[in-house]
Order: C-alpha cells, then structure tokens, then sequence
C-alpha cells in the first residue's frame, strides 16, 4: 500500500515538476567539446572534426541555457544540408528533435521524431522522445483546461455576485 501512494505522489510531482528523462548538459561540458572542435578544426582528420561537432551539437541541445540551445539548432540544421548517410541524419535530426523540445516547440519536435523513426522504427531513444513530447502536449492541454475552467468559475462568480448586490 505504502509503496502504491508513494508511485502515486511520485507521478504527481513528476507532472508538475515536468520531469522528462532528456539528460541536460553543464557549461563546463559545453566548453570541452568547444575546445575539442577547436583542436579537430586545426588539425585533426575531417571525420575527427565532423565527430566533435556531432559531440558539441549534443552538448548544446542538452544544455539549460536557450542560447545555447538555439546554437545547437541552427549548427545541426547547417550540417543537415550536407548530405551525410542515413544513419548520421537519423542522428542530428533526434538532436534536433531533442533541441526543438527544449524551445517547446513540440510540434517541430514530434514532426523530427516521426523522419527519425521513418528511417528506423524500433529505435527506442526516438521512441522515448516521441512519448515524452506526447505527454507534454497532454499535459499542457490539461493544465490549460484547468485555467480556462478557473477563469470561467471566477467570471460567472463575480457576475452572481454582482447580481446579487443589486437585489
């Protein structure tokens, strides 16, 4: 029983707390994948800059700030214009799937998660982010019904009050 109540509240505070399972990325994270673009960029091979982008994209998506975010954005959609195989497009359009999710917008979001899993249906990190984007729609929905309901209660309240003092 004890451990049925506590699964209960957990899920009540997971859905006002918003706890998605997507892992955030620290500054500090941020700037040794910029240093190691930085290396890869001077002197390393073209794949060995091309793995340290992929790694800095990541980095930004995850973070907690929104600029960085938006970088991540804009250096995957830049990448996605040259063609790559499937598999690495597959990749950069999760993160920015994963990216657009942290701007919230959700829609963009679950549109890049269907291209990923058209390419590979069963992957199961798409598959989270698909639910967790769903989820978030449903949630906001419900938390948007619930003030719309608040502030019909309150107007019709304030009118029945308003008729009633003029009787």
């Amino acid at each position: 029983m004890d451990s049925k109540m506590g699964n209960f509240f957990d899920s009540i505070g997971s859905f006002f707390s918003g706890g998605d399972k997507i892992p955030w990325c620290d500054r500090d994270v941020i700037l040794e994948c910029e240093k190691e673009v930085k290396t890869a960029t001077e002197g390393d091979s073209e794949d060995q800059k091309k793995e340290s982008i992929m790694r800095l994209s990541w980095a930004l998506v995850h973070s907690r700030q929104a600029e960085d975010i938006q970088r991540g954005i804009a250096m995957l959609e830049a990448s996605l214009a040259s063609s790559s195989p499937p598999l690495q497009d597959r990749e950069k359009i999760y993160l920015l799937a994963v990216g657009y999710y942290r701007t919230g917008d959700y829609s963009r979001s679950r549109q890049l998660v269907e291209r990923c899993l058209e390419v590979q249906p069963d992957w199961r990190q798409a598959l989270a982010l698909k639910k967790t984007i769903e989820d978030k729609i449903a949630k906001d929905g419900v938390i948007g019904i619930g003030v719309t309901a608040t502030a019909v209660g309150l107007i019709a309240g304030g009118i029945a009050a308003a008729l009633a003092r003029k009787k």
